[in-house]
């Protein structure tokens, strides 16, 4: 795999993720009171890190397989518990994992790719 691969990767699932997320919560089942106040909730994590992997930073993208996890544990939770969103959170489960690896993926490429410039 190649660092632009994992790059593509990383950011085709992160970005599909963020729209999953914006889409299932928000519009096809938003909580009854306070819907965008749980939404801010649960997008703002996924936004820390979008300045540094639009910026194609390797220390960014180690970090961000860190907070991607988070989104993974929700959709396993969502998974197990909620027949109506099961296939929104197999959806986010596998969005999750495919940022997990293109990200873990290209900071490790992009990081031997910077040493050996050096």
């Amino acid at each position: 795999m190649t660092p632009k691969i994992s790059l593509y990767l990383t950011l085709s699932g992160y970005f599909a993720l963020l729209i999953l997320l914006i889409v299932w919560h928000g519009f096809i089942f938003p909580a009854e009171k306070q819907h965008w106040l749980i939404l801010a909730f649960i997008i703002t994590p996924l936004l820390f890190p979008l300045s540094g992997l639009l910026k194609e930073k390797p220390y960014t993208y180690a970090w961000t397989s860190f907070v991607i996890l988070l989104y993974f544990m929700h959709g396993i939770v969502e998974a197990w518990a909620n027949d109506n969103e099961r296939i929104f959170a197999i959806i986010e489960v596998y969005l999750s994992v495919q940022v997990y690896i293109g990200a873990i993926y290209y900071a490790r490429l992009q990081g031997r790719a910077l040493k050996n410039k050096k």
